[in-house]
């Protein structure tokens, strides 16, 4: 699932949904509508303003072609590893009672993470497709993991728990649909919206 803004208006957006087969990565099911957007944007708070349109894709799925309801979703952004540990990943999951995995390209800094010298270098470390770091916080708990999900790519992507799938599930399941540095969910949706 993916929502886009049109530029120049917050208040419009493109909602997608995607639905890819299963080790094949075939696109089975794709909806993008323009949708409008009423809630404002609060930072720590992006769920309530895009996770309602999600939701309405999900069931417009489950009333059109009930038998592709989605196993997992993977979401655009953050599960746990957010400001208030409950990102949009886990909101849609709640919401929808799927399965859910946050997927993000950039690092929150959250309960002491930072991209500082020693992240760099743990990123660094990542040497193969498939390593992983743990996100540990100051507070002693794995927000998530970094994986380097491609070979072609040394920029990691932040996996983190949504909703209904342990941490070792999401980053497994994000690792298998990746043929490129985005996970092919992810990156069959994007370009629709």
């Amino acid at each position: 699932v993916d929502l886009s803004y049109v530029k120049g208006d917050d208040s419009r957006a493109c909602a997608s949904l995607v639905v890819l087969s299963f080790p094949a990565l075939e696109v089975l099911y794709q909806d993008c509508r323009m949708v409008a957007v009423s809630a404002p944007y609060v930072a720590g708070f992006l769920a309530f303003r895009e996770v309602p349109v999600l939701v309405e894709a999900v069931q417009r799925l489950q009333q059109e072609e009930p038998q592709l309801q989605p196993q997992v979703l993977l979401v655009d952004g953050n599960g746990l590893l957010h400001p208030r540990g409950f990102g949009t990943a886990c909101h849609l999951g709640v919401l929808t009672d799927l399965p859910c995995i946050g997927v993000a390209k950039n690092l929150l800094q959250v309960d002491g993470l930072v991209r500082d010298e020693l992240h760099r270098e743990q990123i660094r470390s990542l040497q193969r497709s498939g390593e992983t770091f743990p996100l540990t916080g100051t507070s002693g708990k794995v927000l998530g993991m970094a994986l380097r999900s491609h070979s072609n790519s040394s920029r990691p992507l932040y996996v983190s728990v949504g909703h209904r799938v342990s941490l070792g599930t999401a980053v497994r399941l994000v690792r298998a649909c990746c043929r490129f540095r985005i996970p092919e969910p992810i990156r069959q949706v994007q370009p629709r919206s």
